[in-house]
């Protein structure tokens, strides 16, 4: 078993209460991690992000500018606990653009405005050295979601998706009115064309009812080139609390752009039919 890559900090650290989830990336041949960290000072009330990087994936060493990113009023909501029960700043999923070779951000945030159980949105921050961040207006609209955990974006052909996790709870009394009640699972937000606006999927990538219950926290992986594959985090089915990791999984896209997934046991679809095969 190995140790711990990342813990809180010292006492009186800025992440001294916990670290909590992150993402890494490789840029000359060290690793960059972004992660998140809360406080005892403030009750772990308050979210930011910081980075650290290692030689090896093993030893991490967090930078003395932390924390490095931290929301901005201007578009994100701060601590109001009239509204939520956090400042809600987490979550950071990273990469580089091969458009501006920049690298750039998606977080787990809240909009400053709207109806507070529709704030929900993925921020967006952008740097050229991963240390230096600018915060930038989010790239999805409030409206439907209390909050969008754990982002994740990737292109698959002429679409592009934000992956995002909400519980049932989650969903906006505007959402639940249009589309019934909410369900727990992993969404997506997807657009067809640059400069189109991301829109929530109706339903999560694997319905609840399906054989392998509540996926949470699901991450798209390619295998090999357009061969990709889907893994979560396995909350449950019914009243039973699974906490496992599923198998990588084959992933459909429709042609409306909603992605599924296949039960992984038999090969058979369980979601719907008319799926595409990502791979060549």
């Amino acid at each position: 078993m190995l140790p711990d890559a990342l813990g809180p900090g010292p006492g009186g650290a800025w992440d001294d209460l916990a670290t909590w989830t992150g993402s890494v990336i490789k840029h000359d041949r060290r690793w960059y991690m972004l992660y998140t960290g809360i406080s005892r000072a403030e009750a772990g009330l308050i979210q930011r992000i910081g980075l650290a990087v290692s030689d090896d994936l093993m030893t991490w060493r967090k930078h003395p500018a932390n924390p490095v990113i931290e929301a901005d009023r201007r578009w994100y909501e701060l601590l109001d606990l009239t509204s939520w029960r956090d400042q809600s700043w987490r979550d950071p999923w990273l990469f580089r653009s091969p458009r501006d070779g920049a690298f750039h951000a998606l977080i787990t945030a809240r909009a400053a405005t709207g109806d507070a159980d529709g704030r929900g949105v993925v921020a967006h921050a952008r740097s050229a050295d991963l240390v230096r961040w600018r915060v930038l207006p989010p790239v999805t609209a409030p409206g439907d979601f209390a909050q969008v955990e754990v982002p994740q974006l990737v292109q698959l052909g002429d679409r592009r998706h934000i992956l995002f996790s909400a519980h049932a709870e989650d969903h906006s009394r505007q959402r639940v009115d249009r589309l019934g009640p909410g369900q727990e699972g992993t969404f997506t937000f997807t657009a067809t064309a640059p400069g189109d606006q991301l829109r929530a999927s109706a339903t999560p990538i694997a319905p609840e009812g399906g054989p392998l219950g509540s996926l949470y926290a699901g991450k798209l992986v390619e295998a090999q080139p357009r061969d990709w594959r889907f893994l979560a985090f396995r909350a449950g089915l019914g009243d039973a609390f699974a906490g496992e990791i599923t198998a990588p999984l084959p992933v459909r896209q429709y042609p409306d752009g909603q992605l599924g997934i296949a039960a992984g046991l038999d090969g058979a679809d369980f979601d719907r039919d008319g799926a595409l095969p990502l791979k060549p």
